[in-house]
């Protein structure tokens, strides 16, 4: 475990190219414990070069990520790599449910693959879990593919905050949202991150959304890399 004064994710200098108009440049990005920040200027494809980067699934073809104070480019083998990943949350369409299961089902996927029979730990584990993110007993009970977006979405939020990572990230967590849904997630998604204290990181193309989930809101200057502070009052609060 790094010291508590080193920051839990480092991005300098990097580039990387994914096949688009231009490479993914990050000039300098740091989150610390208890940070809760914001990306905007992001398209979906490039949130998912930046997050595949920050838990090291990929490397920069230039410049340097650092996680828990260790550089990605030297993570020795892939046991070595999983236990980075333990340290993750993930909020992304990426994240597959599986629609004939019931949604109490699918949240519980981080605690126990035993579709048979669940234990009494995890189920308590898993009521918590969704009574936290806003899971109703009736959602709990129905099949995720008969789920709207706002409660698909919780579920996801769920299973990426289940084993208490120290890190959530969130790739345009609110891009299946309705304009009307949108602010009671945002409220939920900002009250559950600031009671848990997770560092969290959000990429998203809406600046209300960001200004209502983070504390700090970067716009991405594509040409140069640089993240720029973005300025405005939270809404909806």
């Amino acid at each position: 475990m790094p010291a508590p004064d080193v920051p839990l994710i480092e991005v300098r200098g990097v580039s990387k190219d994914y096949h688009s108009l231009r490479p993914l440049r990050i000039e300098q990005l740091t989150l610390s414990p208890g940070d809760s920040v914001a990306l905007l200027g992001f398209d979906q494809q490039m949130a998912q070069v930046l997050v595949d980067l920050l838990m090291g699934t990929t490397v920069p073809d230039a410049g340097e990520v650092r996680v828990l104070g260790a550089v990605t480019t030297t993570i020795p083998d892939g046991q070595a790599w999983l236990r980075l990943l333990d340290d993750f949350g993930l909020l992304s369409e990426r994240a597959v449910l599986v629609d004939q299961l019931t949604a109490e089902h699918n949240l519980a996927m981080p605690f126990s693959l035993d579709l048979k029979g669940m234990s009494a730990d995890a189920r308590r584990d898993v009521l918590a879990l969704a009574e936290e993110v806003g899971l109703t007993t009736e959602d709990l009970a129905r099949p995720a593919g008969a789920l709207g977006a706002v409660a698909r979405l919780r579920i996801r939020l769920g299973r990426a905050l289940a084993l208490r990572p120290r890190i959530l990230l969130a790739e345009h967590p609110n891009a299946s949202l309705s304009p009307d849904d949108t602010p009671a997630f945002a409220a939920d998604f900002s009250r559950i991150i600031s009671t848990r204290g997770v560092a969290t990181l959000v990429v998203t193309a809406d600046p209300a959304f960001a200004r209502a989930v983070a504390s700090q809101v970067l716009t991405l200057q594509p040409r140069t890399g640089a993240l720029t502070p973005s300025s405005g009052w939270r809404r909806w609060f």
